[in-house]
């Protein structure tokens, strides 16, 4: 089958950094053609080469047979050329409808025709299986609910190849499985798809053939058939990947180091309770909207919340999350870009800003001593970079975890909340990060983990507090861990045997 788009010998360097070096990739019609690689590998710079945000330093695009360079983004959407983001893309103060038809607005006599892009708006999110409303502004909407209003946008341009960089990276499993039938349904449709994700089990179920990049360069091409998620991990790192998470550290202390009772914030979460001890990892999961990120920002100050906190044997309310953070308790976002790091700011002032008065001399900044931190953060979170002088926003997923984290270390916290610490991270990265949480934990600081992945609450955590519809389900404790536990009490189904699991008796 001949290639609708051709990528040959494609090269592209920052500077005197080369990034991709001789990558060739064919797009054929009707095909799902994954391309897999650690952070950094250079998965993203050859999907923005390929749909014209990019152009490459060396090699050449074909499509359909023919040499084409690309003047941009929007001239490659003209030729059929579709790219999903990995960042929200979108207009924070528009509404739905508006976001999908910005720059391309459906008219009637003249005028832009509301009634009709509400109407296609509705229609497209319904068949991603959701039910947003198309009048509801952006910035009311959860980052989940935002990706798939941005895939819908890019849905609705007729197209060829349609590229999806880390697409359920926020999404829930019903939303992802939602997304997975409209890709089937774009191939049967003889689109070629390119798909980028670190979720290595979703690859297996969508993809057709597999691109393996490591360090720039590409590494195999395989068929689907037969490959299976612990080698392509193996091509992806250079190295076996068995064993993903580390040892459970004992639980150091039966010491409680935090009571929270019956906290509510308004419009989120109700009357959640539960205690922290040292030294352990507790975990905290359900569905995604359930309350548990709101839960732990009215905890740190983040947002209003009301409720008994209680810290060793001191009752505390947090004003703001410095209060917090001046008490011992560090909160790492989900969303790192957002609200974790200044992306248009260089690594060092990120790095410094939690801890300023660390480093201040009176009125001034000792520059010597951030620089100092930052060889240190580079080398003992292995902050891979091609210079130290690069901004946030320039650095992989996974890298701008490594430098949250480092940035919150530098308090020298007591209990440590990290909000989905792997999310649109590599898997060669998320083991790092797995064996520095378990190295906290050994070290005796208590430790909190949100996540949606429930293979990643189990392999990690010493108990899970599960949550729904803003409030606490019940907790599976180590001996009871499972994907049927967790989804028991997130889901609500089969309510005896969660009441079961919640009263300890399972």
């Amino acid at each position: 089958m001949d290639s609708v788009l051709r990528a040959e010998n494609i090269s592209k360097s920052f500077g005197p950094i080369e990034v991709l070096s001789g990558i060739s990739l064919d797009l054929k019609p009707g095909e799902v053609h994954a391309v897999i690689g650690e952070n950094g590998a250079g998965k993203s710079t050859l999907m923005r080469i390929l749909s014209g945000h990019l152009p490459p330093t060396k090699g050449s695009l074909h499509l359909n047979g023919q040499p084409i360079t690309f003047s941009g983004p929007v001239d490659a959407e003209a030729h059929g050329i579709v790219l999903v983001h990995q960042e929200i893309l979108l207009a924070p103060d528009l509404t739905v409808a508006q976001n999908l038809f910005l720059g391309r607005e459906i008219r009637r006599f003249g005028f832009v025709d509301d009634k009709a892009m509400r109407e296609r708006t509705r229609a497209i999110l319904h068949e991603l299986g959701t039910n947003i409303d198309p009048d509801r502004e952006v910035s009311r909407l959860s980052i989940a609910d935002r990706q798939l209003v941005q895939i819908a946008r890019a849905l609705l341009v007729p197209h060829k190849v349609v590229a999806f960089d880390e697409p359920t990276a926020v999404l829930t499993p019903i939303e992802a499985e939602s997304l997975f039938e409209i890709i089937r349904k774009l191939r049967s449709q003889g689109v070629a798809v390119l798909y980028i994700s670190h979720r290595l089990n979703e690859v297996k179920a969508v993809a057709d053939r597999v691109t393996v990049l490591r360090d720039g360069r590409h590494i195999a091409t395989r068929g689907i058939e037969g490959l299976e998620p612990l080698e392509m991990a193996r091509l992806m790192v250079g190295r076996d990947m068995s064993k993903l998470y580390p040892e459970k550290p004992e639980t150091a202390s039966d010491q409680i180091v935090l009571t929270v009772r019956d906290i509510a914030v308004p419009g989120y979460v109700e009357n959640a309770s539960f205690t922290l001890r040292r030294g352990e990892i507790l975990g905290f999961g359900g569905l995604i909207g359930a309350g548990r990120t709101e839960l732990f920002e009215g905890i740190v100050g983040l947002r209003s919340s009301h409720g008994t906190i209680t810290l060793d044997d001191r009752n505390v309310h947090f004003g703001d999350a410095r209060e917090a953070m001046a008490a011992g308790i560090v909160y790492l976002s989900e969303d790192r870009k957002g609200k974790g790091l200044l992306l248009q700011q260089n690594l060092r002032i990120n790095l410094s800003l939690a801890a300023l008065d660390r480093f201040s001399r009176g009125s001034f900044i000792d520059g010597s001593a951030e620089e100092k931190a930052l060889d240190r953060a580079i080398k003992d979170f292995d902050i891979r970079t091609r210079s130290r002088d690069l901004l946030a926003g320039q650095l992989s997923g996974g890298n701008q975890q490594k430098l949250l984290l480092a940035k919150m270390m530098l308090l020298e916290p007591r209990i440590v909340i990290i909000d989905e610490p792997t999310r649109g991270v590599d898997i060669g990265t998320k083991e790092q990060i797995y064996r520095f949480i378990a190295s906290l934990a050994a070290e005796g600081k208590a430790v909190v983990v949100i996540s949606s992945e429930m293979q990643e609450l189990i392999g990690l955590c010493h108990r899970v507090v599960v949550m729904r519809n803003g409030r606490v389900a019940g907790e599976v404790a180590q001996a009871d861990l499972s994907e049927d536990s967790i989804v028991y009490l997130a889901t609500g189904v089969h309510e005896e045997r969660a009441a079961e699991i919640a009263a300890g008796h399972a």
